[in-house]
């Protein structure tokens, strides 16, 4: 199963660190306390994609503008990424073999695109890790089941790792999350998408 081992983040290169463990750190949290929506902004930040992170979170969030803007803004960048997750998993070169594979990842895109827009953030967050999952056997093949996997992403490039790190906290999603405020859960998932819909 593609997951993170909590000593992997010893493995993330020391100016990642801070930020990567303010956001996923180890152990529970009450309802309400634990990271914060900031924590996945400097997150962001560090991934390259703080600019479309913020531009999105403050559609998302902003009491100026009507409900109808937001949402039209929101589905839009949500096509963005379906559009970027489908063209990556159609282009992914697979064995004849894993074919059926490729073709039941790209059915799971929609019914997490619903789950997004329904505002079923927990069970999006799951789906998402998932799909993640998937998405790294695709492009690595054996290699993102190994338990180094974050270590060899890392050494492909450290944002790219980095990235693939977070995928592996989201996927089985820690019990803080399920309890997390809504914000705090989008949060988390637009950090994904925002960098899917980049990549």
């Amino acid at each position: 199963m593609f997951s993170c081992p909590p000593c992997t983040s010893k493995a993330l290169p020391h100016e990642f660190r801070n930020t990567a463990e303010a956001l996923f750190p180890s152990g529970t949290f009450p309802e309400g306390k634990g990271p914060t929506v900031e924590s996945a902004k400097a997150f962001a930040g560090i991934l390259g994609i703080g600019e479309d992170f913020k531009q999105i979170w403050d559609v998302h969030t902003s009491g100026n503008s009507s409900k109808r803007e937001a949402a039209e803004s929101t589905e839009e960048f949500l096509d963005s990424f379906q559009n970027n997750l489908d063209l990556l998993i159609q282009k992914t070169w697979v064995e004849k073999a894993d074919e059926i594979r490729k073709e039941n990842l790209l059915d799971k895109v929609p019914p997490l695109i619903a789950k997004i827009e329904s505002g079923s953030y927990p069970e999006a967050l799951e789906e998402f890790g998932a799909i993640l999952e998937e998405l790294a056997y695709l492009l690595f093949g054996a290699q993102s089941q190994k338990s180094d996997f974050t270590e060899y992403a890392l050494r492909i490039d450290p944002l790219f790792g980095l990235f693939w790190w977070y995928g592996g906290q989201i996927n089985g999603i820690p019990a803080w999350v399920k309890n997390a405020d809504k914000d705090m859960q989008f949060a988390l998932l637009l950090l994904g998408i925002c960098y899917l819909a980049d990549f």
